[in-house]
């Protein structure tokens, strides 16, 4: 029997559904709803703040990405809020984004001019952050949206919208050592969070981990 008609037929339908999801990735800005969707379920609108796009513009691209089954959507009153359909699509990202650095020259260009703006911060360790937490030594301040904190969040840290950073930091002892985070390595907050301390005269550093690291941290320890 020849199998060789069957097989083609096989490898044809079955790499063209692949490439249903390499289409959603061929645009930045899907990339990156996709990126703000792994911190959690988020409206339209607010997908449309945080990109800068007009709100017909994201809904065109999250159609894209409903029609591949990477996210879905429920109604909330009148707005229409958006979220991953699987955990597997945030250790996609985390894999993606490792690729890029290691295979894209420019990533790193881009990476290394961002992080030359801060480099007179001090930054922690994942491992050092909790290991100090662990001893009461410092405070983590997760300084993301507050309906991102409270879809998931590092334990043991305080959300403190970068917002708000000023006010809450005016009731806190000057001795007491603080970290902030937010949504990762290409997240500019922790180290706006981190300046905006020093100025005040604490004790800071910037955590450069996000959830995404910590969840990769947690199933690699547990």
């Amino acid at each position: 029997m020849d199998y060789e008609l069957p097989m083609r037929h096989f490898k044809d339908n079955i790499y063209r559904q692949f490439a249903r999801i390499g289409k959603c990735l061929s645009s930045d800005k899907r990339l990156e709803l996709l990126d703000l969707l792994s911190q959690g379920p988020k409206s339209v609108e607010k997908l449309a703040q945080a990109t800068a796009m007009s709100v017909a513009n994201v809904s065109r691209h999250l159609q894209i990405l409903l029609d591949a089954n990477l996210v879905k959507f429920s109604k909330k009153g009148t707005f229409v809020i958006y979220s991953l359909t699987s955990p597997e699509i945030n250790v996609f990202l985390s894999s993606l984004w490792r690729i890029s650095e290691l295979q894209l020259a420019e990533v790193l260009r881009i990476k290394a001019d961002f992080i030359n703006h801060f480099d007179h911060l001090q930054t922690l360790s994942l491992e050092e952050v909790l290991h100090k937490m662990e001893e009461g030594s410092i405070m983590l301040l997760d300084v993301r949206p507050a309906d991102e904190y409270e879809a998931e969040h590092i334990p043991g840290a305080v959300s403190v919208p970068i917002e708000e950073l000023h006010h809450y930091i005016q009731g806190l002892p000057k001795n007491v050592q603080i970290a902030a985070y937010c949504r990762g390595p290409y997240c500019i907050y922790s180290a706006q969070a981190v300046e905006q301390m020093l100025q005040e005269g604490f004790s800071a550093f910037r955590l450069v981990s996000g959830i995404q690291e910590w969840q990769e941290h947690q199933s690699q320890t547990h």
